[in-house]
C-alpha cells in the first residue's frame, strides 16, 4: 500500500462563537504513526474528525497525498477511523460487523472472503466469529473494530482514543497491534490519546494539542526530555 501524507493549511473549525482549531499548519508524514496529546477539549478529536471529513473546517485546506479533500465526504476519503465506543452493531456477529467494512449488505465474494479471512486471523478472533459484541471482553471488542478498520485496506489510520476503557495489559496489546498492523500495511496513523505513556510506546512523532493550536511533530523521545509548558501542566 502506498503511504500517504496529511497536510493542513491554515485550518480554522469554529462551532458558533467558540474556535476548537486555530489556524492550524501541520504535515504529517507519509508511514508515520504519531500521537496527538493533550487535555481534553483541545481540539485533538476535532482534528481527526476534519481529516475523516465528518466535520467541514470553517476555512483552511486538507490535503491527503497531495490531493486537496477539504470538501469532499467521508466516504470519499482514503480514511478509516476507529472511536473510543468501537462502533459495533450488537445484533451483529464478529464475522458480520468486520464484514461491514467490505460491503454493507454483507454479500461477500470470494475474494472480499480472503480479506476477511485474513483480518479476522490477523488480530485473533478466529474462535469468536459467531459471537456478537455483548458476550465479548473489551479486548475482543476492540479487535473487532481493529479488523473491520483493516478490511477496507485504506492507507490513513485514525484513532480517537479506542483502547481508552481497557485496562493497561489489554491497551499494551492493542497498541502493539496496532504497531505490527501499520508496519506491515506501511499506514499513515494518526493517535489522539491523553496518556502519554501511550505515545511513548510506540509512536514515531508526537504533537501537542492545546488551545486550538498544534505544534509541529517531534520525536517522541525529544518531547519528553523537554517538554512544553501546556504539556508539563497537563502531565
Amino acid at each position: 500500500m502506498k503511504k500517504v501524507k496529511v497536510e493542513f493549511k491554515n485550518i480554522v473549525k469554529k462551532f458558533n462563537e467558540t474556535t476548537a482549531v486555530d489556524n492550524i499548519s501541520c504535515d504529517f508524514e507519509p508511514g508515520t504513526l504519531t500521537t496527538l496529546l493533550g487535555p481534553s477539549g483541545c481540539g485533538k478529536t476535532t482534528s481527526l474528525r476534519l481529516i475523516a471529513g465528518l466535520e467541514r473546517a470553517t476555512s483552511g485546506n486538507i490535503l491527503i497525498d497531495n490531493e486537496d479533500v477539504t470538501t469532499k465526504l467521508s466516504n470519499q476519503r482514503r480514511v478509516t477511523t476507529i472511536f473510543q465506543d468501537g462502533n459495533l452493531f450488537p445484533h451483529l456477529t464478529v464475522k458480520k460487523n468486520i464484514s461491514l467494512g467490505l460491503r454493507p449488505d454483507l454479500r461477500l465474494n470470494s475474494a472480499q472472503q480472503s480479506v476477511l479471512d485474513y483480518a479476522i486471523d490477523r488480530v485473533g478472533l478466529t474462535d469468536l466469529v459467531d459471537r456478537k459484541p455483548g458476550s465479548l471482553s473489551g479486548g475482543q471488542q476492540s479487535r473487532v473494530s481493529l479488523a473491520r478498520a483493516l478490511v477496507r485496506d485504506r492507507p490513513l489510520l485514525l484513532l480517537d482514543e479506542p483502547f481508552s476503557a481497557l485496562g493497561p495489559s489489554l491497551k499494551s496489546d492493542m497498541i502493539e497491534l496496532v504497531d505490527q498492523i501499520s508496519n506491515e500495511k506501511k499506514l499513515t496513523v494518526l493517535f489522539v490519546t491523553h496518556d502519554p505513556e501511550d505515545a511513548k510506546k510506540i509512536c514515531d512523532l508526537s504533537v501537542v494539542v492545546g488551545n486550538g493550536c498544534v505544534s509541529p511533530p517531534i520525536l517522541t523521545t525529544k518531547l519528553f526530555e523537554n517538554p512544553p509548558k501546556i504539556l508539563r501542566d497537563y502531565l
